[in-house]
């Protein structure tokens, strides 16, 4: 495993903002002495008031390495100071304070097989190592299983579909499809390739979601010790 690259603080400035009807927003950030990092990693963005009050946030990272920009997709959080900033307020050509990459554990060098159940905005590094792996021409190296309650609330949809990311959607059908979480038949059929056996495996979404996304790696014989969970919601 390729040791992962560590960023101090340093600023960034907004190249680009893009938001959807489903409380998120897209940010593309030119960030000053940039560390190039690995997927999985994130940045933290932190807000400053007049008056030196700061607030600050761990965000991932969407972008491929490669890419000379900096790609981060938030959700708006009810009482989320730096979310709701970042959604409602943000624009091109403001500045932030950033500090990035961070994360050592929950990441992926591009060498090895790896497995993604993620869900909801916990897509966005799974986003980025299917965009690194696309580059480095081994898009074999990754499967990813997405939850979403619908398509239109989960992040990066029509790009994972693409990329050939197993979409299960919850509150809506997709296809022939009926809505549902993922069942471990369909799971199993995706990683257990004997040509293609999981090396590393990637948990990614909300405290519930990482239990249920553990425990069924685990019913379809993925060993524990090969899972790597990230958990995230609200701060206070």
């Amino acid at each position: 495993m390729t040791a992962a690259p560590q960023g101090g603080w340093t600023t960034a400035r907004v190249a680009a903002v893009a938001r959807t009807g489903t409380g998120l927003v897209g940010v593309r950030l030119d960030v000053a002495d940039r560390v190039d990092h690995l997927p999985g990693q994130h940045y933290v963005v932190r807000l400053r008031a007049p008056d030196d009050y700061t607030a600050q946030r761990s965000y991932s990272i969407a972008s491929d390495p490669a890419d000379p920009l900096v790609e981060l997709m938030v959700e708006r959080l009810p009482d989320g100071e730096v979310s709701a900033h970042l959604h409602d307020v943000l624009e091109v050509g403001d500045v932030l304070e950033v500090r990035g990459p961070l994360g050592g554990w929950f990441c992926w060098d591009g060498t090895t097989r790896a497995g993604c159940v993620v869900g909801g905005t916990g897509v966005v590094p799974a986003v980025s190592m299917l965009r690194h792996a696309r580059r480095i021409g081994r898009p074999d190296l990754v499967t990813v299983v997405a939850v979403g309650r619908t398509l239109d609330d989960l992040p990066y949809a029509e790009e994972l579909l693409g990329a050939g990311a197993f979409v299960a959607l919850t509150r809506e059908d997709l296809g022939s499809r009926v809505a549902a979480p993922p069942y471990p038949d369909e799971v199993r059929r995706l990683l257990d390739d004997p040509g293609a056996q999981i090396e590393e495996a990637f948990v990614c979404g909300s405290p519930g979601f990482a239990t249920y996304a553990a425990r069924l790696l685990g019913e379809v014989g993925v060993r524990s010790s090969l899972v790597k969970v990230e958990q995230f919601g609200p701060t206070r």
